[in-house]
């Protein structure tokens, strides 16, 4: 199916008024401030109410190159970047398709997650795990196509992190050239942190707090590098200890640690990605790894679901 959309939105996501540049704040926080360290926030969350964060800045670049086709992409069943595309499909009329880890979820009923993404018009294909992890190999991809009658869809990878969403999100680094020295950003796929990375200034670094397990990232922000720009830009660097048992995981611990920063700053905090790389920086100025006159910058890529 053609999936054409009505309308010249559909060509334009900016037409959708995003907020840009997202704007940057600074916070007064002790836990920072004892050690000579300035903490800013930068406020992704509030380019788009429904686009949100880097989710715009991946996907807008990836609208652009669909010129009007079905959107087909892939997530779990909690997958943010699924509701974001979902919307976007609503937004600019373009038709979504979501392919979701886990063929035992077609039988029960969908979570709050995956029901808005059907209230947003996405078609849900439910595949088992062993075909989802395989999903990048063409013939595995093909026999998708073929089965949900998309044959000619644009498809988006996990995530959202392809070249294209790898240089809209330089643009954050960018943005925040000459106003801090580290900018740190939560990771899922590595496509923002690469992204990230290339814009900043050479005196600036990025540090990514992935919030899976399995030490598997910094390869893959190599590789999405690379197909973006033909090797590695920018000083970056990974920790790995603030994933709190992998996606989706939290624990009590974590949900004390965002409630008592929502308290102190007036922010919400979303628990999956912005909550984990918030506690890495606490933990990481208690150990003194910012020398004092340090500016860091904490990238807020997304919000609590409403």
């Amino acid at each position: 199916m053609s999936g054409a959309p009505d309308g010249p939105r559909a060509l334009d996501p900016t037409g959708l008024r995003p907020r840009l540049p997202s704007p940057l704040h600074p916070v007064a926080d002790g836990r920072f401030a004892r050690h000579g360290v300035r903490l800013l926030l930068k406020r992704d969350d509030l380019i788009h109410p429904e686009l949100i964060g880097n989710k715009w800045r991946k996907l807008a670049p990836n609208l652009l190159a669909a010129a009007g086709r079905t959107l087909l992409t892939f997530g779990g069943a909690y997958s943010n970047h699924l509701r974001a595309t979902a919307a976007a499909g609503r937004l600019l009329g373009l038709p979504t398709l979501g392919v979701v880890r886990g063929d035992e979820l077609a039988h029960r009923p969908l979570n709050a997650s995956l029901t808005r993404c059907a209230a947003d018009g996405m078609r849900l294909h439910f595949v088992d795990r062993s075909t989802y992890r395989h999903k990048t190999d063409p013939r595995t991809l093909a026999a998708i196509l073929c089965a949900v009658d998309a044959r000619d869809a644009y498809v988006v990878p996990e995530g959202g992190s392809n070249a294209l969403a790898v240089r809209g999100c330089r643009e954050l680094g960018a943005e925040l050239r000459g106003h801090a020295d580290v900018v740190a950003v939560a990771c899922g796929t590595g496509g923002t942190l690469a992204g990230l990375a290339a814009g900043l200034a050479h005196d600036q670094r990025a540090l990514g707090v992935p919030v899976l397990k399995g030490g598997f990232l910094e390869a893959d922000v190599r590789a999405l590098q690379d197909d973006a720009f033909g090797g590695r830009r920018g000083t970056w660097s990974l920790d790995d200890r603030f994933h709190f048992g992998g996606y989706a995981r939290a624990t009590p611990e974590l949900d004390l640690f965002a409630e008592d920063f929502e308290r102190r700053h007036g922010l919400p905090v979303e628990r999956l990605y912005v909550a984990k790389m918030l506690y890495g920086l606490v933990a990481l100025a208690e150990e003194r790894a910012f020398a004092p006159g340090t500016t860091v910058a904490a990238v807020i890529t997304g919000a609590p679901p409403g």
